[in-house]
């Protein structure tokens, strides 16, 4: 968690001095599949000076954080996260930071905010936490989620779509097509990329006719606009959202105990380092993980310390066999200077992905422990 300073002393006398009297602040929930370039919008969203005053909740399947590292964060953004499954703890865990911000923001620990961002691991399915926060949703079980429904209202639900992947994850996931039908705005994302001519309007509109299809890299196109406007509703979505919705308000809670690392039949394996890597072994480690198109991979995403320049971690992003072109930060984006990767997908050859990243690691120096760690 990254709370701002408080620039002004004495400024925050009243913690909601910045609505309008009475106003609840507006939630929006960005959502999409695995590697569909949810983060990428968010980084965007966050440099704009329109979005001053955001508050951030990024959710990640797996138990190592790695998108909070990759959320470039401002001096005035709150940013909170939280790993595993969110759709089996939408309820609880949704309101609970939504609480936990109102909280601080009245105590005064956090500066008065304009609206909050979810961002969605890419599995999440939309339908609890949407009636986690619209009025007629899953009931209130306490003073805390009373709080959060006078606080905080849902504006709009922000999908994206990846122009490359997209169509091949409607066929395999029902996630996809779930994310789909729940949002306001579906942001075309890779469009810059090579990829096959579609009339994307007309294949998405039967899906979700209440949509606007937006596409990422179009002149003109205002990603601010999409966030904190409104009030979010079903009405106009396909017919199987009322269902879904309520589907899960007739549903017993989620009382088994859950897999942080395990959404059905999709894992997450995760990996850590103390020791920079040579960048030869780290080409090796990245060709092989991700060339094989049969290996189950889905999503790869990681920060990995180089020898050759180790304060300056380089980032890894895959979806599928896709490897995109590597990046190089200015810093580590914490303290915890040592590489960490999570791999997700389906049927992964996991032994052999620990064995070939143990070989591919540099031994330990002494007082430093080393290993490859699977969370599933």
């Amino acid at each position: 968690m990254e709370k701002p300073d408080l620039s002004k002393p004495g400024s925050h006398s009243s913690p909601y001095a910045t609505l309008a009297a009475g106003a609840r602040i507006p939630v929006t929930l960005l959502t999409g599949f695995l590697g569909s370039g949810k983060t990428t919008l968010l980084n965007d969203l966050l440099t704009r000076p329109a979005m001053a005053g955001t508050a951030v909740i990024v959710n990640e399947f797996g138990t190592i954080p790695v998108d909070h590292d990759l959320v470039q964060t401002g001096r005035e953004t709150y940013l909170r996260t939280s790993t595993g499954c969110l759709c089996c703890t939408a309820t609880s865990d949704i309101r609970a930071s939504l609480y936990e911000l109102d909280q601080a923001v009245a105590g005064g620990a956090v500066a008065p905010i304009q609206r909050v961002v979810i961002e969605t691991t890419g599995l999440a399915d939309p339908a609890p936490i949407v009636n986690s926060l619209i009025a007629g949703g899953a009931p209130a079980l306490g003073l805390r989620d009373h709080v959060v429904a006078r606080r905080y209202r849902l504006a709009g639900v922000v999908t994206a779509f990846d122009a490359l992947e997209g169509l091949s994850t409607l066929e395999r996931f029902m996630e996809g097509w779930k994310q789909l039908a729940f949002a306001d705005h579906i942001v075309l994302t890779k469009t810059d990329l090579p990829h096959l001519a579609r009339d994307w309007q007309a294949e998405l509109q039967y899906l979700n006719p209440a949509a606007t299809l937006h596409d990422r890299h179009a002149p003109g196109f205002d990603l601010t606009a999409l966030f904190g406007q409104g009030i979010y509703s079903p009405d106009g979505k396909a017919e199987d959202v009322a269902g879904w919705l309520a589907m899960e308000r007739l549903a017993a809670p989620h009382q088994h105990a859950h897999d942080p690392a395990r959404h059905g039949g999709i894992e997450a394996v995760s990996l850590t380092h103390d020791v920079p890597l040579d960048r030869r072994a780290l080409d090796v480690f990245l060709k092989v993980v991700t060339s094989n198109i049969d290996s189950g991979l889905l999503r790869m995403k990681g920060l990995f310390a180089v020898s050759d320049d180790p304060d300056r971690p380089i980032v890894a992003h895959a979806v599928q066999h896709r490897l995109y072109p590597l990046s190089q930060l200015d810093r580590w984006p914490d303290e915890t200077r040592q590489t960490r990767v999570v791999l997700i997908g389906q049927n992964m050859p996991v032994r052999q992905i620990r064995d070939l990243f143990a070989a591919l690691a540099p031994r330990p120096r002494k007082g430093f422990g080393w290993g490859a760690r699977r969370d599933a």
